[in-house]
């Protein structure tokens, strides 16, 4: 299993209120979702009324699925009539690298006993 995690700002400036931006901000979450099935929320700068920071995610068995998904809602944000897209950040991260060992790339523990789901009931 792979999971898509694509953070970005999208600048708003016919905005004039906070209620101009939720207006723009919900049709894109809405557009997003419906089309291509995934999670979206915003993340940042809730009371600005001129950006939005958002964040999608997705999973799928497929890591070039997902990139081909993300690479399409990039394509899509930036023909986006009343806003531009501005900084944007893709991750893409298989669970493997989650189940493998359940350490981090350091060798920590990704979590302790009491926060395992696996550990034995008391």
């Amino acid at each position: 299993m792979h999971i898509a995690i694509l953070q970005f700002e999208m600048h708003i400036p016919g905005s004039q209120s906070l209620k101009d931006k939720r207006r723009v901000v919900r049709s894109i979450k809405d557009r997003l979702h419906k089309q291509h099935m995934v999670c979206v929320a915003e993340v940042g700068a809730l009371e600005t009324w001129n950006l939005a920071i958002l964040g999608i995610v997705a999973c799928n068995r497929s890591g070039a699925y997902l990139q081909q998904v993300m690479d399409a809602i990039v394509e899509k944000l930036k023909g986006h009539p009343e806003a531009t897209l501005g900084e944007c950040s893709l991750e893409i991260v298989s669970a493997q690298m989650l189940t493998a060992g359940d350490v981090d790339e350091q060798g920590q523990p990704l979590w302790s006993e009491d926060e395992r789901r696996d550990s034995p009931a008391e």
